[in-house]
């Protein structure tokens, strides 16, 4: 049952149904607003509160996610019957929601409910971010300055903030689970045992992995006896890598350095790991990427890589919520051309790999973590910056599940002159 709370007056409506008005009835949970008023279903198991006319004209100056995540992210609207560190099941009630564009009688009627403050954009949240110039210039995205400061804004949170969320791996890229009721230490373990054994490394390698992160795999293939080169563009992520190769004695083997991929001078290595760059580093850069891992590998050197995909290969913008507040510059493309453009730069595609539902189970061990970790997780980051990661991962999970997105493993080598494989046959397979 809906019922939205309207005065008797018709030229003027109160928040609920102001709400309902834009929404065109799409509401799927339980909407109160602050003037005491309401608008969804009543027996919704989620439901959410506005707490303040700032909230009001978030989603009335920007209608559909954006106003919403701003309005969810400044603390103006809270969820009930969810947990902040992980909206999922509100997500899902959500999920039918369509924002429309009001005509201009119900503009005007919007207008005269929440006054002029009401209708003038209120400054965003401090998390969001949009780099400027980008809806001028396409071809400013993706220069060594802005990849930096674009990484920065993701991954330079706080360190002690992914250990809580990510666990004792500090691992932040899909896990790849043995069974269902795996943990996540045990997925993310067996996530790099698979890449290694893929890009079947021995004891005396020499592995190169781009995009290395905290150095999960750079760990991984040097407790194994490879040596291993780990590039990151996050200073914070490389301090703390070089930190634990330390710790763990693997100094001799094992090295990460803060830097852009693209300034790796050394060559002949005998595999390259990409996992979670791609996504980026921009389409439109996909043959220099390429050619340059072609150009480190030595002849018969593999290619691992690793990152989220669409289930199709057109052109399709991230979202202004991913956008602005998760990962700036970021852009998704299907498989097919991912495998394009490495067989374009000259690289043999052996094998291709969706790994979808892993990342669905990653996510929701993620939103575990942080709801279990909520308060000192606010106290290291905040609540504004605790909430953006809550709605990112239950989102992610829910579009991961519902195949919105996908995750891609694409295997492939760099052909040696005469063509020969010097490779067993699917080496993963029965490890």
């Amino acid at each position: 049952m809906t019922t939205t709370d309207k005065r008797t007056d018709a030229s003027e409506l109160t928040i609920g149904a102001v709400v309902d008005e834009l929404t065109g009835g799409t509401m799927r949970v339980r909407f109160t607003a602050y003037d005491g008023t309401e608008a969804g279903p009543t027996d919704a198991p989620v439901g959410l509160h506005l707490r303040t006319p700032r909230g009001a004209a978030y989603l009335v100056t920007a209608p559909g996610d954006l106003g919403l995540a701003r309005a969810y992210v400044s603390g103006d609207l809270e969820p009930s019957g969810a947990h902040p560190g992980d909206p999922y099941d509100l997500l899902v009630a959500l999920k039918a929601l369509r924002f429309e564009r009001p005509t201009p009688a119900k503009a005007l009627t919007v207008a005269r409910t929440l006054g002029l403050r009401g209708i003038v954009p209120p400054e965003p949240p401090p998390q969001e971010v949009l780099p400027r110039w980008r809806r001028i210039a396409e071809g400013l995205r993706h220069n060594r300055r802005r990849d930096a400061a674009a990484i920065s804004h993701h991954y330079d949170v706080s360190n002690r903030f992914y250990e809580l969320v990510l666990g004792p791996s500090m691992t932040y890229t899909c896990a790849v689970y043995p069974s269902a009721e795996a943990g996540l230490e045990e997925a993310q373990e067996n996530k790099y045992r698979l890449v290694f054994d893929k890009l079947a490394l021995s004891p005396g390698d020499r592995l190169l992995d781009i995009g290395c992160g905290w150095g999960g795999m750079v760990r991984y293939a040097a407790r194994h006896g490879v040596r291993t080169l780990g590039v990151t563009l996050s200073r914070r992520q490389a301090e703390w890598a070089g930190k634990r190769i330390s710790e763990e004695g693997l100094a001799d083997l094992a090295e990460v350095r803060h830097a852009d991929y693209r300034t790796v001078t050394e060559d002949g290595f005998d595999a390259v790991s990409s996992i979670g760059l791609t996504e980026h580093i921009g389409v439109r850069n996909y043959p220099g990427y390429f050619g340059f891992i072609r150009d480190r590998l030595r002849p018969g050197g593999l290619l691992l890589n690793h990152c989220i995909t669409r289930p199709h290969n057109q052109r399709q913008e991230t979202g202004e919520f991913i956008d602005r507040y998760v990962f700036p510059d970021g852009e998704l493309i299907g498989s097919g051309r991912i495998i394009t453009e490495a067989q374009d730069a000259g690289l043999e595609v052996l094998h291709s790999e969706n790994l979808r539902s892993h990342y669905a189970l990653t996510l929701a061990a993620w939103c575990r973590n942080l709801t279990a970790s909520w308060d000192e997780c606010v106290a290291e980051v905040g609540p504004g910056t605790a909430r953006v990661w809550g709605l990112y991962m239950a989102g992610s999970r829910l579009g991961f599940e519902t195949n919105t997105v996908q995750l891609h493993h694409v295997l492939a080598v760099k052909p040696q002159d005469d063509g020969r494989l010097d490779l067993p046959l699917r080496p993963w397979w029965g490890a």
